[in-house]
């Protein structure tokens, strides 16, 4: 039986609906609250049981690699000013997994950026989690990441995680159908990337988190450009169709995508409200501002 320890993560992208911010620091960087929008998606790497991160990234991403080795300089002005819980935070950060970089050479698409983790992933399965997507669950104790690597448990097969959208948005996304076979588990029939609303096969959109088996590699470099001129991983995800099963998970939560400036604003309001050292001010805040609108 396979299992899941070793995760790709995608962060190469220029993120131009950030600029100028993103200019000289990636968009995964940029904080939600005090924490940038990576670690998260790292953290709930961890927490899901996986041990070996790799990261593809490309230019102007070394601000990524920095914020996951130490900093030994820092660490001691916090040890010597006594900031001990700053520096236990600031260390816990390199310590969450083994964590390794390579550059993908130019953008052409996240199935070109998943590609590179062929030699990585070594004949193994592995998990997918979007550099710039926060996912949600009303289960603490099982994040997304550590539900699909169940599901692959249980089948041995490729599984994504997938949430309903508005009929009327599904042209913006990977679109699934298929068959329900337990409760909020699809047997995956199709798959097609951002289709037309009048020839989309349901409303469930890929939410960003995946686990595929090591044939997936063959896919993605059997697969033409598509959509954008780019290689599109729902492109190869219908191919390994053909040749194996795979699942859909809708899960019980909520998809944060900081890849737009409102979004990005509506999810730092939200996971502000959920602190307690800024969720009360911040809520005082809200209600004296809208007493304006």
């Amino acid at each position: 039986m396979m299992t899941v320890r070793k995760a790709v993560i995608p962060a190469a992208g220029f993120g131009t609906r950030f600029l100028p911010a993103t200019k000289s620091q990636p968009k995964e960087m940029l904080p939600i609250v005090d924490t940038p929008t990576i670690q998260y998606v790292v953290e709930e790497a961890a927490a899901a049981g996986i041990t070996d991160v790799l990261m593809v990234i490309g230019k102007s991403k070394r601000a990524i690699e920095e914020h996951f080795y130490r900093n030994f300089e820092l660490e001691y002005e916090l040890r010597e000013q006594g900031k001990l819980a700053l520096l236990e935070e600031v260390d816990r950060i390199s310590h969450l997994a083994n964590i390794h970089f390579v550059w993908q050479k130019e953008l052409n698409g996240l199935g070109d950026a998943i590609r590179y983790g062929a030699s990585y992933a070594s004949g193994e399965p592995f998990a997918v989690l979007l550099g710039d997507t926060l996912v949600g669950t009303k289960n603490k104790e099982r994040n997304i990441t550590r539900q699909l690597i169940d599901v692959f448990e249980k089948y041995q097969a490729s599984v994504v995680a997938l949430e309903e959208v508005p009929h009327d948005k599904v042209n913006r996304y990977g679109i699934v159908g298929g068959d329900m076979i337990e409760p909020d588990l699809i047997k995956v029939n199709q798959l097609v990337e951002k289709p037309p609303v009048e020839e989309a096969p349901s409303n469930l959109a890929i939410a960003g988190r995946y686990v595929f088996t090591p044939e997936i590699f063959t896919e993605i470099e059997r697969t033409p450009r598509g959509r954008n001129n780019e290689v599109q991983l729902t492109d190869a995800m219908a191919s390994l169709l053909s040749s194996q099963s795979m699942y859909g998970l809708k899960f019980d939560g909520k998809r944060f995508d900081i890849g737009n400036k409102l979004d990005f604003l509506k999810t730092n309001i939200e996971f502000g409200l959920l602190r307690d050292d800024v969720g009360p001010g911040l809520r005082r805040f809200i209600k004296e501002i809208a007493k304006d609108l």
